[in-house]
């Protein structure tokens, strides 16, 4: 029998705006944004300690980009590892594969990061707990309340290790609560899909006899093996099918059954020793039916889980988060329309859709035993992999798929084209290209100018084309929501130097020209348009956020 333990109205601690159930990646990068908008969060998790496994194991270049904000970026990339090339391994032959050498100049992280899930929820989960925002373990979620119409709380009811219940009202409510969702299981979301029928093996060890700075992957008939470079907890993550067994069932994994299967697939060349970590598992393919419903969101493998081909979960879930976070705190602050909250799914479902066809297919061949598959990853694999290596346009437009870098929202309500706009360079919805600049005589770049938690309105080409009076105005009505920058080819003081054009050519903007470019909290360009006219970006501004005299 549990008691109930009424949250106070009036107390010293308000009421949150926001209650994140789910202390994973995605939950712990939600936590994080909401308070670094000004928004109350509350975060639970009902296990009573983080996972120190290492799970998902690779973070791409956008989520580097996205993370940067929150001040973790150049602590993960220092503890992790920067791998640069694959190596293909089918019989006696080596063929290696360079990654992210074409594709990504437009960001300061040209590399795949590997790192252990652990490390990235640590690094994560201290940077909340210097902000003040703990991890409330132990805590679950056991039941919520939609608000009716004239409602404006949600009423959620927590179930603490001791038994005892507490009932708080929140504005909204986030599950980031991982594919066995108690949030999405409560709020009635669908889980649609299916799961594969092989079982994997993973272990976190030391292997003797591979090279190191690069990801392994051998071919054969059986399926793939492959080697990754973690660094910590161990020098490398293995990665494999687990043979079928008997009738009997499946029993522990062993050290020794980890060495047969590599001696299967290398000859005896590596000798594995000192497993951190070994598991099975199961991987399933299914999205939710809606990321939202009411006042409740998903984000995350809450909202979609799918095969570790290309090491997009986790990245995936993170840039959920991200793109949501920002959304709620503005919202609940007062300072933007509710209706933005509205774009949250349609800009992320596509992205959760899109990533569970894109691994499935290489997961299908990577897995199947019919003869055709067989023979693309044994035989065709090795032999046209140097060949795809020199098509480089082609292995671009991959690594931006890969790397997510390439991720977009030009279908959403919250991206518009102004009436003249520039016919090169990103579009309303695209990511906003990193590029190298200076600022009183300062090397910077324009994503670390444009990190701070607001909108950013960049006017581009002569300073002469942007009168004071007009910023003013700007700022004025919006002080909030909005900071304005200059970007142009004079070394103007305080403005962003772009000496070599080069952010200038990347937005597809002469330097002689007026243009400028509206650019949303997670680096997406909201709205853009050619010359000084301003008056198609006040309408985009009244639509989405509220002015400072309507606060």
């Amino acid at each position: 029998m549990t008691t109930d333990r009424q949250a106070p109205d009036d107390g010293p601690e308000p009421q949150p705006d926001v209650l994140v159930v789910g202390a994973g990646p995605a939950g712990l990068t939600l936590a994080a944004q909401l308070h670094s908008f000004g928004a109350r969060v509350r975060l639970v998790d009902r296990q009573l300690d983080r996972v120190h496994e290492s799970r998902a194991l690779a973070i791409q270049p956008r989520t580097l980009e996205v993370l940067a904000g929150l001040g973790v970026t150049q602590t993960l990339v220092g503890l992790g590892n920067t791998a640069v090339q694959v190596r293909l391994h089918a019989g006696h032959r080596v063929v290696s594969i360079p990654l992210y050498d074409t594709g990504v100049a437009d960001t300061a992280y040209q590399f795949l990061l590997f790192l252990s899930q652990a490390e990235t929820e640590r690094v994560l989960g201290k940077q909340l707990q210097r902000r003040g925002v703990p991890v409330e373990r132990g805590v679950e979620l056991a039941g919520i309340d939609q608000p009716g119409p004239a409602q404006t709380s949600l009423t959620c009811r927590l179930r603490h290790r001791d038994g005892q219940d507490e009932t708080i009202r929140v504005r909204y409510l986030a599950g980031c609560d991982g594919a066995n969702s108690t949030v999405r299981r409560l709020a009635g979301i669908p889980f649609e899909g299916r799961a594969y029928p092989q079982t994997f093996l993973l272990a976190d060890l030391e292997v003797d006899g591979l090279d190191a700075g690069a990801a392994h992957t051998y071919l054969a008939d059986p399926g793939m093996l492959f080697f990754f470079p973690l660094g910590t907890p161990a020098t490398w993550r293995m990665l494999t099918l687990r043979p079928p067994v008997g009738s009997g069932g499946e029993s522990p994994v062993t050290l020794a059954q980890l060495q047969a299967i590599a001696d299967q697939y290398t000859g005896g060349r590596l000798r594995l020793r000192d497993p951190v970590w070994i598991s099975d598992f199961r991987v399933h393919n299914r999205g939710a039916a809606r990321y939202r419903t009411g006042a409740v969101f998903l984000a995350g493998d809450a909202a979609h889980v799918h095969s570790p081909a290309g090491a997009q979960g986790m990245n995936t879930g993170i840039q959920d988060a991200v793109n949501l976070g920002w959304k709620l705190a503005l919202t609940t602050r007062g300072l933007a329309a509710p209706t933005l909250l509205d774009t949250y799914e349609p800009e992320r479902a596509p992205v959760g859709q899109k990533v569970r066809r894109f691994t499935d297919r290489p997961f299908t061949i990577a897995t199947s035993h019919h003869p055709l598959p067989r023979l693309a990853r044994t035989q065709l694999a090795p032999r046209l992999a140097p060949l795809a290596a020199r098509l480089t346009p082609a292995r671009a437009a991959v690594f931006r798929t890969i790397s997510e870098l390439g991720i977009r929202y030009r279908h959403s309500p919250a991206s518009t084209e102004g009436p003249r706009h520039p016919r090169r360079g990103p579009k309303a919805g695209d990511r906003l290209p990193d590029a190298p600049l200076v600022r009183d005589s300062q090397p910077t770049t324009l994503h670390a100018e444009l990190a701070a938690p607001s909108y950013h309105l960049l006017l581009c080409g002569p300073a002469r084309c942007w009168p004071a009076p007009t910023l003013a105005a700007l700022t004025e009505r919006w002080p909030s929501q909005l900071a304005v920058r200059l970007l142009t080819r004079d070394a103007t003081p305080g403005g962003l130097h772009d000496p070599a054009g080069t952010a200038l050519a990347r937005l597809g903007c002469r330097p002689d020209r007026a243009a400028h470019y509206l650019i949303r909290p997670d680096g997406h360009i909201g709205y853009r348009a050619l010359g000084a006219d301003l008056a198609g970006l006040h309408h985009y501004l009244t639509r989405w956020l509220t002015p400072a005299s309507a606060g």
